[in-house]
């Protein structure tokens, strides 16, 4: 099956079990691509972008990748925390790189492996290693390793979305995201990116033009 037939397969199948998302899919712009390449650059990337905007996160990158060339954990455990800090990185994200290169060099993260195990596996490996938690295993799996049901439900964009979307009261919480996303299995990855696009397209379009 092709990524086209993935896709089209998976929207048929979301808009029969729900007619909010069927009717998001009416209102937003074609899903992008924002799928990444496996691997320790990667992964540090979804690290920094923890909890900071896109744009803050794409300038800590650039300064850091700039002072790790070549970008390699081997590399990364030559730097110390103060040499990280000076790139941008907050005291606590320095010492999540380093664990996290310190796990593939000494080889208790096979990271070029996981793509032979399933979702829970992938979960608990990555998540046992500091710094990184649900979420952070959550991108990578969906943007690295293109695993097809993966529900992202403590992220707040998603959150907002589906609160939106689904006319609730309050901002749904990462308990309430995983019973409300159960009905839309095996097809969570893409069900997660409508809703991001939709965060976009919808929720934030009215601020948008308010700005402009």
């Amino acid at each position: 099956m092709t990524a086209g037939d993935y896709i089209a397969d998976a929207f048929a199948f979301i808009r029969a079990r729900d007619a909010d998302f069927a009717r998001a899919l009416t209102l937003i712009r074609p899903l992008p691509d924002r799928s990444r390449p496996a691997g320790f650059e990667h992964l540090t990337k979804i690290i920094i972008e923890q909890q900071v905007s896109l744009a803050s996160a794409e300038a800590i990158w650039q300064r850091l990748a700039a002072a790790v060339t070549p970008f390699t954990p081997e590399r990364m455990m030559l730097q110390d925390e103060e040499a990280l800090r000076r790139v941008g990185l907050s005291r606590q994200k320095a010492r999540y790189c380093l664990a996290l290169a310190s796990e593939i060099v000494e080889g208790r993260l096979l990271l070029d492996r996981l793509h032979e195990h399933d979702d829970a596996a992938v979960l608990e490996q990555l998540t046992r290693i500091k710094g990184i938690g649900r979420w952070t295993a959550e991108i990578y799996m969906i943007a690295c390793l293109g695993r097809r049901d993966i529900w992202p439900a403590g992220d707040v964009a998603l959150q907002t979305a589906l609160g939106h979307l689904k006319g609730l009261p309050a901002r749904p919480d990462a308990m309430a995201m995983d019973l409300l996303g159960e009905p839309l299995r095996p097809y969570r990855t893409v069900a997660a990116r409508i809703l991001w696009r939709y965060y976009a397209d919808v929720v934030q379009a009215p601020s948008r033009r308010g700005e402009s």
